[in-house]
């Protein structure tokens, strides 16, 4: 960690130990946790179309495991960037709690603490049902959040946040919901946890590129600063639109069906993000994006059930 005082828990006193339930709730960042659910769902889906019974437990206690270790993950990301001095008052984002003052460092610190402990409380279950395989998805989950924004090299601080997304919002979640409901991992569910992933991280990229100037005053190389404005336009048009492909040529059992309905606005988000300046105009891009990813996600669980 920092070893900022505002994170001893002997500190603040005269404080309420956690902030109001409003104000933690915006530190959670609620429109984002479809990207941690949406791979769950497509997951357990993509078993069931191969032969799979529904266990209705473990997929609502993978639902509530992968929505709390996101709102883990946003409440370490609020609270370091403002203690690290990137929310400043130049920020483009979003309004951010800790920045704002509307809690302090500590309380918010200590209801990341708390969510995660929820998290392990939930998978330590799907554990004791599931094995081994499950315990190891769900402490590198965790370890992966939390290492994202803490620590002396935060992976947000570096090129290599996209790959950490496409790896536990894409590959670890799709297989660990498809493993929970089959008990296998499969060719098939590694495809579609890249295929997911792939939006997922174009989400960040926006964020990042959104960030670019303050990112780099602040010392940050993050992805988009390494590749520069131009080459993170063409990558982002990547990785809405490559699924589209690698769905169609793998395999036909993973057709993206009903997906392709979700090609045309992915076309007009790639289109768009193209034409945008760096900096505010893009926080509603990013928005799109999440939405994007959802409805991406959602078509193709639906084409699998039907």
């Amino acid at each position: 960690m920092t070893g900022n005082k505002s994170f001893d828990f002997l500190h603040g006193k005269g404080e309420s130990w956690l902030p109001a339930i409003r104000t933690i709730w915006l530190a959670v960042r609620p429109r984002t946790l479809s990207l941690a659910i949406v791979p769950v769902i497509v997951g357990t889906t993509l078993a069931l179309s191969q032969g799979a019974s529904l266990n209705w437990i473990k997929f609502s206690l993978a639902l509530i495991c992968a929505a709390l270790i996101q709102a883990g993950t946003n409440l370490i990301n609020d609270v370091e960037d403002a203690v690290r001095g990137n929310d400043g008052s130049q920020r483009n984002g979003p309004l951010r709690v800790t920045s704002q003052g509307l809690a302090s460092p500590a309380q918010v610190y200590r209801c990341a603490i708390l969510v995660f402990a929820v998290a392990v409380a939930v998978g330590a279950i799907l554990v004791a049902i599931s094995g081994w395989l499950i315990l190891i998805a769900g402490v590198l989950s965790i370890a992966a959040g939390w290492a994202y924004s803490a620590g002396s090299r935060p992976l947000s601080h570096s090129a290599f946040g996209e790959l950490v997304v496409i790896i536990f919002f894409g590959i670890v979640a799709v297989c660990g919901s498809y493993y929970l409901q089959i008990g296998r991992i499969s060719a098939d569910s590694l495809v579609v946890g890249i295929v997911l992933g792939c939006p997922a991280a174009a989400v960040l990229l926006v964020n990042n590129l959104r960030d670019l100037e303050t990112d780099q005053l602040a010392g940050r190389a993050t992805l988009a600063s390494v590749i520069g404005i131009n080459t993170s336009y063409g990558l982002y048009t990547t990785l809405v639109l490559t699924p589209y492909l690698l769905l169609t040529v793998w395999d036909r059992s993973i057709w993206p069906g009903l997906a392709w309905i979700a090609f045309v606005p992915g076309m007009i988000l790639a289109i768009r993000f193209c034409k945008l300046p760096i900096g505010t105009p893009l926080n509603k891009h990013l928005a799109n994006t999440v939405l994007y990813h959802m409805l991406f996600g959602l078509l193709l669980s639906i084409s699998w059930l039907i």
